[in-house]
């Protein structure tokens, strides 16, 4: 039996998430759908990230078992000639018998971007915001998460999760003028917690939140004790580490 690891990315816009789920078109279904069509046999893709509804990836991992002995290069030409165009695999490779593309992750990276200008081309990508934002009041914030800490103040509720600890090992924001990036790096992530991070730290940088009150809602033990969610248009999976 083959382990086959996929490196891909996708439009996360006219997706209800990376999972299965039976309220419409998920990134796992599409694919596991198109292998089968391929390959003749069910798979069942396990990803790296579990992104939610409107997020996109450039670097979202994932594996699935075969017996079927098609080559890569041969797989990922049939695969991509009949994906959708939201979807495109950029690698195929075989992988150990024991590779897991979600446990055996090390360290995932998100991006989340926002434009203070209104943009037609890029508006399936970018949050617009017509606030002013102080790029500096945003990165005293983003350093005051970095460590291993509870975050159970920015996230949503999840059946699947035991915990709520999450080491960051960086966290900030880049940029000037009207384009800003949020680059965090991390472990693991939480279901919702990048989205609650951004929204909340925008509102430190349109000086409606303190820093001060940020801090306090980082001790929090309350789910959804932090400020608004920023939506999922402008968040991306950049890349997974082993």
């Amino acid at each position: 039996m083959r382990n086959v690891k996929l490196l891909i990315e996708y439009d996360g816009t006219d997706f209800v998430g990376w999972q299965v789920q039976p309220n419409g078109r998920s990134v796992q279904g599409v694919l596991e759908t198109t292998l089968q069509q391929i390959l003749g046999e069910k798979v069942n893709v396990i990803g790296a990230g579990r992104t939610d509804s409107g997020v996109h990836a450039r670097g979202q991992v994932a594996n699935f078992h075969t017996s079927r002995s098609l080559d890569s290069d041969s797989l990922r030409g049939a695969l991509n000639s009949l994906l959708p165009e939201d979807i495109v695999a950029y690698a195929i490779d075989d992988v150990g018998p024991d590779f897991h593309a979600r446990y055996d992750a090390k360290e995932r990276t998100y991006r989340y971007y926002i434009s203070t200008i209104q943009t037609a081309l890029e508006r399936r990508f970018i949050w617009y915001l017509k606030y002013t934002l102080d790029l500096q009041s945003m990165n005293d914030a983003a350093r005051r998460i970095v460590g291993e800490r509870e975050f159970e103040t920015f996230c949503k509720a999840d059946p699947e999760r035991n915990h709520t600890r999450v080491t960051v090992r960086s966290a900030r924001w880049l940029g000037s003028g009207t384009r800003l990036t949020f680059e965090i790096r991390a472990n693991r992530f939480l279901r919702g917690m990048v989205r609650a991070l951004v929204g909340t730290m925008v509102d430190v940088g349109r000086g409606y939140l303190k820093l001060n009150d940020f801090v306090q809602s980082l001790e929090k033990k309350e789910q959804n004790a932090g400020g608004m969610s920023a939506p999922a248009k402008g968040l991306f999976l950049e890349e997974v580490k082993y």
